[in-house]
């Protein structure tokens, strides 16, 4: 019950705060930690195929070891002060982990700059949040990124952290976390990172494989709600598009966000100067337009809303058989 409460606490002071502490935040100090490792090891190991592979699984076993053993410490000494430290503690630390109000925020930034005619404005601003090129992007291309980001990051950024938090506390959601800033720090199919962030990219794909899928339930069952949203197209376009991605994970949400506003996402996009070729999802019953992003916004916190309550139900009904679990 202490682990249900702590995580209807952590996700509600998202929705209500939305910043980060950066000094504190989980991804912050990952990063910094994954950037300090990566040159320390790399010297360690010869520059061929095998030695980077090496050196990146290395990499992945000392970052998750350190992610899910301090705060499963913090939280066992915290609870010999006073029984109802753990739950602050962990309900901070989900708040910092999770990033509802920051995306929505993030989207309404480009949408704001979309809305005053100014698309450089836009270019820069979606530029934060994808990892695409963005300076020759039109105003559907600035959009397309903003609804695809949103998307995916219901998932990666927001409904996998609690899943995996109902499932075994803040420890567990930490070492989520981590797994999934090392994908996004050396994720990379490029020549720096082909063999070495392999590890970091497989893993990542295994512990988002069962939360993108609940996403995209969530994400259909939010647009029952919502204004101009077809859940009967999302789930029908889901179901022919969600494997038209390099990721096994990213077009489950993006595919049914394409389905319930009838537009179409991803497709050929430049990432450092070089044209990938990417299919689309969805059919384009209409235009995609900058309403769109606020549309997304919606979808998404209805998802969140929608899974957080049923995985901390769920939790509740099977509290009796497993307890309280990692706390």
């Amino acid at each position: 019950m202490r682990l249900i409460l702590a995580c209807i606490v952590g996700v509600a002071l998202d929705f209500v705060l939305g910043e980060r502490l950066s000094a504190i935040c989980p991804a912050v100090l990952f990063g910094k930690l994954i950037a300090a490792l990566e040159p320390a090891l790399r010297k360690r190991f010869p520059a061929t195929k095998q030695g980077e592979r090496t050196t990146g699984i290395l990499l992945v076993l000392i970052v998750c070891t350190i992610a899910f053993v301090v705060p499963w410490a913090i939280l066992l000494l915290c609870g010999l002060i006073w029984e109802w430290l753990p739950i602050i503690i962990s309900a901070f630390w989900l708040y910092q982990i999770v990033a509802t109000k920051g995306l929505a925020d993030a989207g309404m930034t480009v949408y704001d700059a979309l809305a005053s005619g100014d698309l450089d404005a836009s270019r820069k601003a979606v530029s934060m949040i994808v990892g695409r090129d963005t300076d020759r992007l039109d105003e559907a291309g600035v959009v397309r990124g903003t609804v695809e980001t949103i998307a995916e990051n219901t998932s990666d950024g927001i409904i996998a952290p609690v899943f995996w938090f109902v499932i075994g506390g803040a420890p567990l959601a930490m070492l989520y976390k981590a797994i999934n800033t090392m994908d996004s720090m050396i994720g990379y199919k490029n020549d720096q990172y082909r063999y070495f962030g392999t590890c970091a990219a497989l893993l990542d794909d295994v512990a988002n494989w069962i939360p993108a899928r609940l996403s995209a339930f969530a994400l259909m069952f939010s647009a029952l709600f919502v204004k101009d949203a077809d859940a009967s197209r999302a789930f029908r376009i889901w179901r022919r598009d969600r494997r038209k991605s390099p990721s096994p994970n990213s077009a489950q949400t993006e595919s049914v966000v394409a389905g319930a506003l009838g537009v179409k996402l991803l497709g050929p996009m430049y990432y450092f100067g070089v044209l990938h070729e990417k299919e689309f999802i969805g059919d384009e019953v209409r235009a995609i337009e900058p309403e769109d992003i606020k549309r997304t916004n919606h979808l998404m916190y209805g998802a969140v809303i929608a899974s957080t309550l049923v995985f901390c139900a769920i939790r509740f009904a099977l509290l009796f058989t497993i307890g309280e679990g990692v706390f």
